[in-house]
């Protein structure tokens, strides 16, 4: 009798929540944004001297990284085993910029220290961050170097700083002690969600080191939240940010049916013109990656996530192209190593494309 009412009252709030999305799209003549901040004021982080100050706002017009430099990330994996691929040389990657080919100038393996902003889902009918999953994210989080720096944020219709970003592991440890309770009438609104990451990155983030977002959800697609900015807008954000998307998703009962209807439902909507925001094609945008399994077992996952992390290749170019034009330029990286694992076809997951300074 117990399961039969929390399938009753999942499928009840799941009804609600995705009934309320297409109701507001319905009226929603134009996709509107205007200037928002991150909710610092709930849970706010820490004073701690290794923080990066206050979260700058989101901004609806993308802000241009002023940089000639393009840095692009690159994990190479054993396309039937997903082992990775070490040991490869600036001599074994061809990177092609719109077509033309582009001269590697920097090159390096596990060398830069990494940004890491761990985003929590707190909306909806379900509730990712449950004791297995806090466990898992906490030893995580004890794999990173000393060097790293992460910030915990939350999100549901609403984004949350949970701790800035810091390299006190116990700062951190702290933090996701105090995540924001679940609220199950909440939205999933990634589209505030990416565009505060996207902003708190080009604000706060080691201008030196590697950009991740690690998105802790059961629900990889959403309506854009009609007062934050698009969709287009935020992933347009994250791309000119430098930001990996990778995500964690714990499969727990109801899990895949929230995650289903909730996919269904959007691809329904795109046809009445009702936007929304896909982690996964993120993911693939940047060269990141979405990871699932059991709770049980999401330890022995976050592992391989931040194994990989720190087994990118980090590649770097001047372009060629001259103009400072504010453009999206289309990015091919190919790995053409000598002596490839034997019989075996090797996968690149870096990011597709990036965004011109504008002068």
């Amino acid at each position: 009798m117990k399961r039969r009412n929390l399938t009753f009252s999942f499928l009840l709030c799941a009804s609600i929540a995705i009934a309320t999305s297409l109701l507001i799209f319905s009226f929603r003549a134009t996709s509107q944004t205007r200037e928002r901040t991150v909710n610092a004021n709930r849970n706010p982080g820490s004073n701690n001297q290794n923080d990066a100050g206050p979260t700058p706002p989101s901004q609806a017009e993308v802000v241009k990284v002023d940089v000639d430099l393009v840095k692009v990330d690159a994990l190479v994996l054993q396309k039937d085993t997903a082992r990775i691929v070490g040991g490869l040389r600036k001599e074994d990657f061809l990177v092609f910029e719109d077509g033309t080919k582009q001269e590697i100038t920097h090159f390096s393996q596990d060398s830069l220290p990494l940004s890491v902003i761990l985003l929590i889902d707190r909306g909806g009918c379900l509730d990712p961050f449950i004791d297995e999953v806090h466990h898992a994210a906490r030893e995580a989080i004890d794999r990173l170097k000393p060097e790293d720096e992460v910030a915990v944020m939350s999100y549901d219709s609403n984004t949350t700083m949970v701790q800035r970003f810091t390299r006190n592991r116990m700062l951190i440890e702290q933090a996701l002690n105090r995540i924001p309770p679940h609220e199950e009438e909440a939205e999933h609104c990634l589209n505030k969600a990416m565009a505060d990451v996207a902003s708190y990155m080009i604000g706060a983030a080691n201008p030196v080191g590697r950009r991740v977002v690690i998105v802790i959800t059961g629900v990889t697609r959403a309506f854009d939240c009609a007062d934050g900015p698009s969709g287009k807008s935020a992933a347009q954000a994250i791309y000119e940010s430098g930001t990996v998307v990778c995500g964690i998703i714990p499969k727990v009962t109801l899990q895949g049916l929230e995650n289903g209807i909730m996919t269904m439902a959007t691809r329904l909507g795109k046809l009445g013109g009702a936007p929304y925001t896909d982690l996964k094609f993120l993911a693939n945008e940047t060269g990141g990656e979405m990871l699932s399994d059991k709770p049980e077992k999401l330890e022995t996952t976050f592992q391989t996530l931040i194994d990989h992390l720190r087994s990118r290749y980090n590649l770097a170019f001047v372009s060629t192209n001259k103009k400072r034009d504010g453009s999206t330029r289309k990015l091919k990286l190919d790995v053409t190593a000598a002596n490839p694992p034997a019989k075996s076809k090797l996968v690149v997951k870096a990011r597709r494309s990036y965004v011109a300074p504008r002068s």
